[in-house]
């Protein structure tokens, strides 16, 4: 008897449909049917599809049978491998790939195609000819739109996909007046780059030439989100490359401002130097005809492109938790990228893996890329190693959609795709918009010295408005009076901006997110050295180290963190005598009470490297996460506080992000160790230290950095101080190395109590953490201020040799003083390094009349730590230096040979003459 004969009894639709729930999820399947089905796919897999007999072994499968599950085979194919073989390079032939998805290779034939199959149900079409099976294969996954998607674990997504692109056979259908405006964004994307191109010749402006459909597709995601998701607002983070075409014909940039900045004026404001023009953000609320409203932000960014990523994200995430009460469905992020970038900056890769955890998701991003198929003069072949550009997107299992840029419909109809999906599961998806640059990587290249081959093609190639205009001219949606119409209304409006800017004198920089920024004011280095009273109630103090020392009713916690508990009430309410951590604690309780919000990320920062923080202590029996800064009944803000992936870069863009967009929030980037930080040393250089001169944008951002020299080796000892100083400049950002637990609560809660906001960066201790003698009073957090020099207390008159020092070194040098009886030897201690307080320090050097010499003395070689920048800014007096040589290293890796060069550097101070 025929072993499959129980095929015949069930119709063929049927099984067709249980054999494509099993190619996408063989577990959804009933285990005998599944059992089955993977015996066939062995025997197809291994034996062919022809039944041969092998080894004995026979096929007996019921011919038609057999041929539905072939043809199911053939969709699957087309569903996984048809984004191969589409037609989306607009100016290259594709590259060609094997297997193809010829008939041989599912076991099917010419001979089949006007056979009927029930495989037809799978994509919404019935019952049909294998022939039309193909057409509309071909119409859904090989035509101007390619979507990677199968590799997607969730069931219920791969399903929502199919469904999807089987409507109208994944092409649009789109009414009269969308089709308008599509061109009439088209139009305005095209004239506007022309018109750039005839009146500044030759300047830089990184047109959008090759890529315009980029201007409707945006468009059209913005007013959706407005009209059918009820978005609020909208975070949109790209390079260069079409920035300025989308400031003016989506942003609505006033034009003759960006008219002024190509004619090189200065900006009207003295105090700030300002950026080139496609850096620059811009913020406004847009309303649409319906009546909806919709805030746009674009994010200023540097020339290093991908950074913007970042901090998009962040500032999206701020919005969430502090404009939508952690509804990521009210704003959603944008971010364009460059195709040699996205495949190209690792910060890629470190967005996408923060785009699921819980302290940096956003709901979901869409990614868009425009793909120029070249970066700068390097071709796509030298650019990549995967695929396509967009591959870094499958980490997250994200869908990623090819496009033809110059099929405009299936631009925008791939990006309502994108956004649907994005609204109804909260996770990254990917455009790859496939067009061409018109010109070299600025205007001012010449691009067939290396590609002569591709811009022949490109020089004969149609724009995208052009191939639009034909279309609908075609199908008579439209005729030639109406495109010239719109064509010369929109070149008129230019010409009108282009001599309005001729009036201008000055370009202006606009504030990005100016709003967030009310009350706000820009300070300078006066400003910076005020006394800020960060003073704190004894009481409230205590309340709070009640609270964050006191086990919470029906929780447990491990015996370890329980002493962790015992300790610091012992050092409030017995020994009176708080560490570090304790006054950092006390810190970010008192700002909660005061309806400050306090967010806190970086490696391990929960419990913090160095075990000094705890900030989260977990129940032993449920495991539950709790934060006893939270529990507080007089809080008014919220602390959140978060574990990072490792990364130094993105995480940084992101806190920065989130900083940029609420100053009333003390945000805190934490590294695991200080010189780690250098993997982020981009988002210091071009945002930290620069941004507020180059985009008027201030940012109160608060880095840790642990530094000191405790024999851990060359990576564990120096945060790399010399680096930052440099970075000072003007009136940009606070450095500070504190010594006492005092100084950080004052410092933290100055930071918060300004007027203005600037960043912070903190030279963070490791062993001071639980040195005996790096301890504060609670008289000194509630009385005090944070004190940019703190003088000794030997007497005045004594003393001969006045020695500056800063963070950790001190106590060394303390407790060799003490050891020698050297009364005749002061250290002052310089807790704040930039802006140097020189008023106060001329008082102390005025208060000791009889010093005969004055030394910096530093742990860190003589090129790095405070020196260089202590010789060029100090010149109240004549100082000498007493550090470690010139080395190429931070520390040695020996802990023995590292001690002997601290001694000599602590016995130089010492040294009588």
């Amino acid at each position: 008897m025929d072993k499959f004969s129980f095929l015949n009894a069930a119709h063929t639709s049927y099984f067709a449909e249980l054999y494509d729930q099993y190619l996408q999820n063989p577990d959804s399947v009933e285990p005998s049917w599944r059992a089955f089905f993977q015996g066939y796919d062995f025997g197809t897999e291994n034996y062919g599809f022809n039944g041969e007999i092998i080894e004995g072994v026979s096929m007996q499968m019921p011919e038609n049978v057999q041929k539905e599950f072939q043809v199911l085979r053939l969709i699957d194919g087309y569903r996984t491998r048809g984004h191969l073989f589409t037609r989306t390079n607009p100016v290259r032939s594709r590259r060609t790939y094997e297997p193809t998805l010829d008939l041989e290779n599912f076991g099917l034939s010419d001979s089949d195609l006007d056979t009927v199959f029930n495989a037809g149900d799978v994509l919404g079409i019935g019952a049909q000819s294998l022939r039309n099976i193909l057409v509309h294969l071909n119409r859904i996954y090989c035509s101007s739109i390619g979507v990677e998607y199968m590799y997607i674990r969730n069931p219920e997504v791969i399903a929502w996909w199919q469904e999807k692109l089987n409507v109208n056979d994944n092409h649009p259908s789109y009414s009269v007046p969308a089709k308008k405006y599509i061109l009439s964004k088209l139009n305005q994307a095209v004239s506007f780059e022309n018109f750039l191109q005839t009146k500044y010749v030759g300047q830089k402006r990184f047109s959008l030439e090759g890529g315009e459909s980029l201007i409707p597709a945006i468009s059209v995601a913005l007013f959706n989100a407005a009209d059918i998701y009820d978005v609020k607002e909208c975070v949109l983070g790209m390079a260069h490359r079409g920035r300025l075409n989308t400031l003016v014909n989506i942003f609505r940039k006033p034009i003759k401002e960006l008219f002024s900045e190509f004619e090189g004026k200065d900006f009207e404001d003295e105090d700030i130097d300002g950026d080139v023009k496609y850096h620059l953000g811009l913020t406004l609320d847009k309303t649409y005809q319906n009546g909806k409203t919709i805030k746009m932000n674009l994010v200023p960014n540097p020339s290093h492109l991908e950074t913007v990523a970042s901090v998009a994200e962040g500032i999206t995430r701020a919005k969430i938790d502090n404009d939508y009460n952690g509804d990521d469905s009210k704003i959603l992020p944008i971010v364009v990228h460059g195709d040699a970038a996205i495949a190209g900056q690792g910060i890629v890769y470190e967005v996408a893996q923060m785009s699921q955890l819980k302290g940096y998701k956003t709901g979901g991003t869409i990614h868009i890329v425009v793909n120029n198929q070249i970066g700068f003069t390097t071709n796509y072949l030298d650019a990549r190693s995967s695929t396509y550009c967009t591959d870094v997107g499958k980490v997250t299992l994200s869908p990623v959609l090819h496009i033809n840029a110059d099929d405009a419909e299936a631009v925008v109809h791939a990006v309502e795709l994108a956004l649907d999906y994005r609204m109804r599961y909260k996770r990254d998806v990917y455009i790859d918009l496939l067009g061409y640059r018109k010109y070299g990587h600025n205007e001012g290249d010449e691009p067939r010295f290396t590609q002569p081959k591709l811009y022949k093609e490109i020089a004969k190639h149609a724009n995208p408005f052009k191939l639009y205009s034909d279309k609908l001219i075609s199908d008579k949606t439209v005729d030639q009076d109406y495109i010239d119409s719109i064509v010369e209304e929109f070149k008129d409006m230019l010409e009108t901006e282009y001599a309005k800017s001729k009036e201008e004198e000055s370009s202006k920089v606009r504030e990005f997110m100016e709003e967030r920024w009310t009350g706000f004011q820009r300070k300078g280095l006066t400003e910076m050295l005020e006394t800020v009273d960060t003073s704190y109630p004894k009481d409230k103090l205590e309340a709070i180290a009640k609270i964050v020392s006191t086990v919470p009713k029906g929780v447990k916690f491990l015996r370890k963190a329980e002493k962790i508990l015992d300790g610091r009430a012992n050092m409030v309410f017995e020994s009176d005598s708080l560490d570090w951590g304790m006054a950092e604690t006390l810190a970010y309780g008192s700002l909660l009470e005061e309806g400050f919000n306090v967010r806190m990320s970086g490696q391990d920062v929960e419990r913090g490297t160095f075990s000094h923080r705890h900030a989260i202590l977990r129940d032993e029996i449920s495991e539950e996460r709790i934060n006893l800064l939270n529990t507080n009944p007089a809080n008014k803000g919220e602390m959140y506080i978060y574990n990072s992936l490792l990364s130094e870069y993105a995480v940084l863009g992101f806190d920065y992000g989130y900083a940029m967009a609420n100053p009333n929030t003390l945000t805190l980037w934490e590294a695991q160790f200080g010189d780690f930080s250098n993997g982020a040393q981009i988002i210091f250089d071009q945002y930290l230290s620069a941004a507020e001169d180059k985009w008027k944008s201030q940012n109160g951002i608060v880095v840790l950095l642990p530094h000191g020299y405790e024999g851990q080796g060359s990576e564990h000892s120096s945060a790399r101080i010399e680096r930052y100083l440099q970075l000072c400049g003007d009136d940009n950002m606070t450095v500070a190395n504190c010594s006492t637990p005092a100084s950080i609560f004052h410092l933290l809660r100055r930071q918060m109590k300004r007027d203005f906001r600037k960043p912070l960066i903190v030279f963070t201790p490791k062993s001071l953490l639980r040195h005996p003698k790096a301890v504060s009073s609670l008289d000194e957090l509630v009385n005090g201020q944070f004190n940019e020099v703190i003088d000794d207390v030997l007497e005045p008159k004594n003393i001969k040799r006045l020695v500056f020092c800063t963070g950790k070194f001190y106590y060394d040098l303390l407790a060799a003083r003490e050891e020698l009886e050297r009364n005749d030897v002061a250290l002052i201690r310089i807790e704040q390094l930039f802006p140097l307080h020189f008023e106060k320090i001329q008082q102390i050097i005025d208060k000791y009349p009889n010093v005969k010499e004055y030394i910096w003395a530093q742990e860190e070689p003589k090129n790095m730590g405070a020196w260089t920048y202590m010789a060029q800014r100090m010149d109240l007096v004549k100082l000498q230096v007493m550090s470690r040589p010139y080395s190429s290293v931070p520390a040695p890796g020996s802990s023995t040979r590292d001690k002997r060069r601290q001694q000599r550097v602590i016995d130089a101070v010492f040294e009588t003459k």
